[in-house]
């Protein structure tokens, strides 16, 4: 019997281009709402595996191979097969966001208002950016390796994270999704939003990119240990 547990993806072209449209002309504000979409479709489609009380490993079929009578298999492997194709969609479009600062802050280099801004030590603004509510923290940084890629990315101890990719407070199960996220991002950058102590009654707001990797010569792909709060 085949493998029923085991998500089907098609053959053929990926949905990221019905999904994610034309995505090398949007505005960096375009780009953003994007992700967000997708980050907030990935939390309601691991709500729907969670109201089944299974996750993406949870085996569907019984010892002697038949399916298991106290699932709804056919809907778990549709939730399944839509969250990987979205993980596809999502590695995607943050390497367009990535080549899309990249570009932008080169150009920046190459001006006279970027000489300005580092004349003055101004942090470089994103592009089209816009205020927007903070989701709470729902993890603390407690240390960080040097030359990690926590490191790298500008991670420091006491950081709290408000957002880890697609990760947030209401959903990141005992950082259980911190894990999941970064396993299966690899080699790609995963945006993350931290809130930083500033002085004793002051906090600033950060937003950065971290790249899990393997070969960083320490221990996990991170390089730091978060504690939940």
């Amino acid at each position: 019997m085949a493998n029923i547990h085991a998500p089907t993806v098609p053959s053929g072209e990926r949905s990221s281009a019905v999904t994610n449209g034309n995505a090398g002309h949007l505005s960096f504000q375009e780009l953003q709402r994007k992700k967000d979409n997708m980050e907030e479709e990935l939390k309601a489609l691991g709500g729907v595996l969670d109201s089944h009380g299974v996750d993406m490993n949870t085996p569907l079929v019984t010892r002697d191979g038949f399916p298991r009578a106290d699932l709804d298999v056919a809907q778990i492997r549709t939730t399944r097969t839509r969250i990987i194709r979205l993980r596809n969609d999502y590695k995607q479009l943050m390497t367009q966001i990535e080549e899309f600062l990249s570009k932008h802050f080169a150009s920046l280099d190459d001006s006279d208002e970027a000489s300005a801004l580092g004349a003055g030590n101004a942090q470089p603004i994103l592009p089209d950016s816009e205020p927007e509510p903070l989701d709470p923290p729902f993890a603390k940084v407690n240390t960080v390796a040097e030359r990690s890629p926590a490191e790298a990315a500008g991670l420091k101890p006491g950081d709290e994270i408000r957002n880890f990719g697609y990760v947030n407070r209401s959903n990141h199960d005992n950082l259980r999704k911190v894990a999941e996220c970064v396993q299966g991002n690899e080699g790609n950058a995963i945006f993350i939003k931290v809130s930083r102590a500033v002085g004793v009654a002051r906090r600033e707001e950060l937003r950065l990119t971290l790249t899990p990797r393997k070969d960083w010569g320490g221990r996990g792909m991170l390089g730091c240990h978060i504690l939940p709060l």
